[in-house]
């Protein structure tokens, strides 16, 4: 960074000037961008967000399945027991043992009731998952497809600005150096306190070519020497002579 003794006022004007309008040409670069850029970040996101509820709802099906899995194995063993303690009332000694023989067989036959009605519950759940599986992943085509469109408008402008936007931030460093550091600070914070990036305006119809505040007399005189860095009053602008302005071209 070159130090304030290098360069005259003038100077660092011209340099100011120079870097806006390099800096307003890569400005016009991003509004060709418009809002693509956020917007296909915004669908990343949301994308990613769907994915994972995708991926939820299909683990909790399958969580959902192994329990039913789980109560059919349920269902068999009961029913094997109840064969088993079928077949042995027809060995009883007398009424007691059959009566705990029935006893046992009422239990199994209440677990394969139970189990069956857990499963019919489950597959319910299922059937109410899977609907919801089917619009998520409905919902995830649907966003990928605008998301590649968005893309594929990105990608255009990108490659259609690629070069121009190096040549142009190559020229903003270059500007940049010819600018002392609190000088610099000072354009960028201005800059980004207005939505169109204008940090150094020229004085147009006696008034701030930012604000359109009038500028008296006196003040255009002293902007004109170009012997020091002055501010609009009302918007904090630095302020060049019109002339000045339209003597720097930027190709």
């Amino acid at each position: 960074m070159a130090t304030v003794k290098d360069f005259s006022v003038e100077e660092r004007l011209t340099a100011l000037v120079t870097l806006q309008k390099i800096e307003s040409k890569l400005d016009e670069i991003q509004v060709l961008k418009g809002e693509l850029p956020m917007e296909v970040s915004d669908l990343e996101d949301e994308i990613q967000g769907l994915h994972a509820r995708q991926t939820r709802i299909e683990e909790e099906i399958n969580g959902v399945n192994e329990f039913t899995a789980q109560k059919r194995e349920i269902i068999k063993e009961s029913e094997a027991l109840v064969k088993k303690y079928e077949k042995q009332t027809e060995n009883v000694k007398n009424s007691r043992e059959f009566e705990a023989i029935n006893k046992e067989i009422e239990m199994q036959q209440l677990e394969v009731k139970l189990a069956e009605k857990h499963i019919k519950d489950a597959n319910e759940e299922i059937a109410d998952k899977v609907v919801l599986l089917e619009k998520t992943k409905k919902a995830v085509a649907a966003k990928e497809s605008v998301l590649n469109n968005k893309k594929g408008e990105l990608d255009k402008i990108i490659v259609a600005t690629e070069k121009e936007e190096k040549h142009f931030n190559k020229q903003s460093a270059e500007a940049r150096e010819k600018v002392e550091s609190r000088l610099l600070n000072s354009y960028d914070r201005i800059r980004k306190n207005y939505r169109n990036g204008l940090g150094v305006v020229p004085v147009e119809r006696d008034a701030c070519g930012g604000c359109f505040n009038a500028i008296p007399p006196q003040r255009q005189s002293e902007i004109k020497q170009r012997k020091k860095i002055i501010v609009c009053e009302n918007c904090g602008r630095i302020l060049v002579d019109a002339d000045l302005t339209n003597s720097i071209e930027i190709k």
